[in-house]
C-alpha cells in the first residue's frame, strides 16, 4: 500500500516519498542492495500539515512547521526500515542546533539519537553520546540541540508520527550519509551493531521518551492528558524553544538515568 495523499479536514496533502535509491549509501546489508528494486518506496513525509487555513497562517507566523511521517513495516535485508537520518543547523548566533518535537501517532518507534562534536581546526568528528528511545503511541520525544537522529520501525505495523520543527532551515543529511549511516544499525534480530565507519562511539543508552526535556519545558501538564502535540498550537508560547536560542539553552541534554 502506498500513502499518496493525506486528508485532514477539507485539505489534501501530498508526500515527499523516500525511495531506496536515495538511501542506498546508509543501508547496512549491501548484499540486499544488489538485487533490490531501487524504486522501492520506504516512507512518506507530509510537510506543512494543518487542519485549516487559520491554523496554517498561525503556524507560519510563529515560524514552525508541522509534519506527519508514515513508515510502513519492512526490512532492508538484515536491517529494519528506517529514515535517512539527519542533523539540524545552528540557531543563528548560538552554539545550539535547532531542537525538534516528535509524537508517535500510531505504532511504535525506536528513535536513535547521536551527539556529534567537531574539532574546529582539524574538522575531526566525534560522537560523544548515543541514545535509543523506545516510544509507543501517544509518547512524545524532544530531540535536544546538537543531536542528530534516525527513526526505525522495528515492528510489523505502520508507524505514523508527527513533529514540530522550525520552518526556516533545511536538515543536514551529508554527515550521516558520508559515514554510511548512524553510529549503530538495528538488525531484524533486534541486535544493535556498531557502524565500523565511525572510529569510536560510546555504548547505547536506552531511555524513555519523557527523559528528554518534557519536564523542564513545563509541557508535562499539557501532554499528560493525552493531548496531541498539534494542540500545543493553542498555547504556542510553549513552542518557542524550537526557534529561539534563549529558550533552547534551557533544554537539558538527554538525561543520563542512574539506577
Amino acid at each position: 500500500m502506498a500513502w499518496n495523499e493525506l486528508k485532514i479536514g477539507k485539505s489534501t496533502f501530498f508526500p515527499v516519498v523516500r525511495k531506496l535509491a536515495e538511501m542506498k549509501e546508509i543501508v547496512f546489508d549491501k548484499s540486499f542492495l544488489a538485487s533490490a528494486e531501487m524504486d522501492m518506496e520506504l516512507y512518506y513525509i507530509f510537510r506543512d500539515v494543518s487542519r485549516d487555513e487559520k491554523d496554517a497562517k498561525k503556524i507560519k507566523e510563529i515560524g514552525l512547521r508541522y509534519d506527519i511521517t508514515i513508515i510502513p513495516p519492512g526490512a532492508l535485508g538484515m536491517e529494519f526500515v528506517k529514515t535517512a537520518g539527519h542533523y539540524h543547523p545552528y540557531i543563528r548566533g548560538s552554539a545550539l542546533t535547532y531542537p525538534e518535537m516528535y509524537e508517535v501517532l500510531e505504532g511504535e518507534a525506536h528513535f536513535l539519537l547521536q551527539k556529534r562534536e567537531e574539532e574546529e581546526r582539524s574538522g575531526i568528528e566525534e560522537i560523544t553520546d548515543v541514545v535509543v528511545v523506545k516510544a509507543r503511541k501517544g509518547d512524545v520525544l524532544i530531540i535536544p540541540p546538537n543531536y542528530g537522529h534516525v527513526t526505525i520501525n522495528h515492528t510489523e505495523t505502520v508507524l505514523k508520527m508527527a513533529n514540530w520543527v522550525a520552518r526556516t532551515f533545511c536538515s543536514i543529511y551529508e554527515p550521516i550519509e558520508r559515514k554510511g549511516g548512524a553510529a549503530y544499525f538495528e538488525l531484524t534480530t533486534g541486535e544493535f551493531v556498531k557502524n565500523e565507519r565511525y572510529e569510536a562511539v560510546p555504548p547505547i543508552r536506552f531511555l524513555q521518551p519523557r527523559d528528554t526535556g518534557i519536564r523542564e519545558l513545563e509541557l508535562e501538564l499539557e501532554l499528560s492528558k493525552g493531548v496531541a502535540i498539534y494542540e500545543l498550537l493553542k498555547v504556542s508560547e510553549k513552542l518557542k524553544f524550537l526557534t529561539k536560542a534563549s529558550q533552547a539553552q534551557f533544554l537539558p541534554p538527554v538525561y543520563l538515568k542512574i539506577a
